[in-house]
């Protein structure tokens, strides 16, 4: 166990440069008893939109605090400590800037073990320690709440979560041991592993409450009145705490190693063994059903210090500032002020992929939104796919009855192009050919209006030649979404030679009020993210057409860390998709690109493969062995992987001496929002520096110096 009183934390000072200090502001609060409870407000004097967070300096103000208060409990002066933030924000962890900049492993050390110090300081006090999670707590915003002895929550919390294992760490200052032990090892599993894993999820207050996670939840009007009138009656004995969730010796003993088994399994299945984060966590997570808490921070202290200093936590920082910072200011974006008004959105097309626009339209701009289809079944049945997705996010509570029937209202469809008339943005989302594409834009320019805009959403089809029948083909743009519509938060905002300032910049601000996150592109051929995908999933089927095993081909990619094996990519997207952005880039790109007769066998087994109940493919790798016709040169994982690593540093490479984007960031941007690459690689290029794969294709690298851990330095 480690003696925190003895360890000299000076060294971090000089982390804290820079650093926003949230300051502990402690007033005494009389409760109706006429208990005092002393109550630190967090506060780092900056609005919402920069939350608290624990750097050095933070975290030795809060400690000298914490030692004050417990001075005063022991005198008889205060019988409670509450900790609660500024409005809207209790903390949202560890200051990042200051982690990523440690010099040593002794020192992300002193970072994991100066957190356990402090917030620990909240368990001895010799009083009662309340929570008031008024607002947003991630990582050490939770962990803060984790060492107090009761908590609440604001009905209206924004967001409340241990988000660590997304970023290539892992609940360093209590997480790992606290939560499990407090809520059970499957809930402890969801909230540190699944939650992260699955694009960052958080846990919303009532779904906190439900977990365990907090004990008392009360609406955001009274929040603070009704948490220190709860705090009163806990402290009076007149309200018991009942913690349901809390492990027992059966679930210690049985369920315990069986959720640990059941959750190593699937990782390995999901995300392979690339990624160290989870693995760490879940070895945590697991050793936190016995023993006392002081054991449990003592390896954290360790866990954190090993990630802190590795190359997954460097380039997942990289990742982070791109999502964070250059995401939330789009490189080309020209001047909002010429954006024209949205108040009326066309869809040309009903499917689909047309009715999902549909939605995400009427949900994000609450304005008219009207389809066209080719005949009235179509669009009747576009319609009922809306309406039915409307009803569930009303009866899952998402929307109350009177959104839920305005949302209804908003939308129609109609074979009559005239009523598009009043439209300020028309986007198609019919076949993906070019003639088809240009006859829909052909129909409806004479009707809108002459400074509507109109977006195509081809996937990799050259915006340019679409538009190039247009009497105005300035105001036509690629506006290019990814699938699941709804989930992914990138837009390809496509510029051709023609595109005015006015219609990217309308586009950039739709982009936005949809919740998304938009880079520019030139208009090549695949734009960003399917020109590398095309790769990626091209050299998968190279391999295959020359003979090479499924299963060997999967292998191969793992290293990468991807999400998912290119075939499970494939079968997202969708075969005839991929078979398509598999042409396209073939017939620009012959000589880096392949075209497979293959690719178009999958696609249509995929179309009459047996499915099980919940809709995925049965017995695919069987069948899909019947339909191939491959060579006899199989091709090794190690020369596959090559293949991927130079093949995609060559490419993107190519796409920088071309334009197609700015900087190397907006590629790695494009691929992390849109194909949900990982952030233990940072995107692409930090992972193919690391790997050596730029030094092979052009001799030099990405990023100078390379994007690695202090351990590798």
């Amino acid at each position: 166990m480690t003696n925190y009183d003895a360890i000299d934390f000076s060294p971090l000072a000089a982390l804290s440069d820079d650093e926003v200090v949230t300051h502990s502001l402690v007033r005494d609060v009389t409760l109706a008893s006429g208990k005092t409870l002393a109550l630190i407000t967090l506060d780092n004097g900056r609005d919402h939109t920069r939350p608290n967070t624990f750097g050095p300096a933070t975290l030795t103000e809060l400690g000298a605090t914490l030692d004050e208060l417990a001075q005063r409990a022991a005198a008889g002066e205060i019988q409670a400590v509450g900790v609660t933030g500024k409005q809207y924000i209790l903390a949202a962890g560890a200051d990042l800037s200051d982690v990523s900049r440690v010099p040593s492993r002794e020192v992300a050390k002193l970072v994991a073990q100066q957190g356990h110090f402090v917030l620990g300081k909240l368990s001895t006090l010799g009083v009662p320690s309340f929570a008031f999670v008024n607002g947003l707590a991630l990582g050490g915003g939770l962990e803060i709440a984790l060492h107090s002895s009761y908590r609440t929550v604001d009905a209206s919390a924004a967001a409340i979560a241990l988000p660590e294992v997304f970023l290539g760490l892992i609940p360093g200052w209590g997480g790992a041991f606290l939560l499990p032990n407090l809520i059970g090892i499957e809930n402890a599993l969801e909230v540190i592993i699944s939650n992260p894993l699955q694009q960052n999820r958080t846990l919303r207050p009532q779904q906190a409450f439900k977990l365990g996670v907090v004990d008392a939840i009360f609406p955001a009007a009274n929040y603070l009145e009704d948490s220190l009138r709860w705090a009163d009656a806990v402290l009076a004995g007149t309200t018991k705490v009942n913690r349901k969730q809390e492990p027992g010796k059966i679930e210690r003993l049985t369920k315990w190693p069986i959720a640990i088994k059941m959750a190593r399994n699937m990782l390995e299945n999901r995300i392979g063994t690339v990624p160290k984060s989870p693995y760490v966590a879940l070895s945590l997570l697991e050793a936190a059903r016995s023993g006392i808490p002081a054991e449990g921070f003592a390896r954290e202290d360790e866990a954190l210090a090993d990630l802190v200093v590795g190359d997954q936590f460097a380039a997942s920082m990289y990742a982070f500032d791109l999502v964070q910072k250059r995401a939330k200011r789009p490189v080309g974006a020209p001047d909002k002020k010429l954006a024209k008004r949205v108040t009326k959105v066309g869809i040309i097309g009903a499917g689909l992929m047309a009715s999902q626009f549909a939605l995400l339209f009427l949900r994000r701009l609450q304005v008219p939104v009207i389809l066209t289809d080719l005949d009235q079944a179509r669009i009747d049945k576009g319609l009922a796919y809306i309406r039915a997705e409307i009803t569930k996010l009303e009866q899952k509570g998402r929307l109350d009855g009177d959104s839920a029937n305005r949302l209804r209202a908003l939308v129609h469809g109609t074979t009559d192009k005239s009523e598009f008339a009043d439209c300020d943005f028309v986007i198609e989302a019919v076949f993906e050919e070019v003639g088809v594409k240009q006859q829909v834009f052909a129909d409806i320019e004479p009707i809108i209006a002459e400074d509507a805009i109109m977006a195509t959403n081809t996937s990799s089809l050259s915006v340019a030649e679409i538009g190039s029948k247009l009497r105005h083909p300035e105001r036509l743009v690629g506006f290019h979404f990814f699938n699941p519509v709804a989930v992914m938060p990138l837009i390809e905002i496509v510029k051709t030679p023609h595109s005015s300032e006015a219609a990217l910049s309308t586009a950039f601000i739709v982009a936005k009020a949809l919740g998304k996150n938009a880079v520019l592109t030139a208009d090549a051929p695949g734009f960003v993210v399917n020109r590398l995908l095309a790769k990626v999933m091209g050299e998968a089927a190279h391999a295959i057409d020359v003979g090479t095993p499924l299963l060997t081909v999967e292998k191969a990619y793992a290293p990468i860390g991807l999400p998912m094996t290119p075939f499970q990519l494939i079968d997202l997207v969708g075969w005839k998709v991929a078979a398509h952005v598999q042409d396209t880039m073939a017939e620009k790109f012959p000589e880096r690109f392949f075209s497979s007769a293959n690719f178009h066998r999958l696609a249509e087994l995929s179309d009459v493969v047996e499915k099980d109940k919940s809709g995925k493919v049965t017995g695919w790798t069987k069948q899909a062995q019947k339909v191939l016709e491959v060579g006899k040169s199989p091709l090794t994982e190690a020369e596959i992987l090559r293949r991927v690593q130079d093949g995609l540093a060559q490419e993107i490479k190519l796409m920088l001496d071309e334009g197609v984007v700015p900087e190397v960031e907006d590629i790695d941007l494009c691929l992390i929002l849109g194909a949900a690459w990982p952030f233990i690689d940072g995107g692409a290029s930090p992972y193919l520096d690391r790997e050596g794969a730029s030094e092979r294709v052009f001799g030099a690298t990405f990023h100078s110096p390379k994007i690695v851990g202090i351990a590798s330095r």
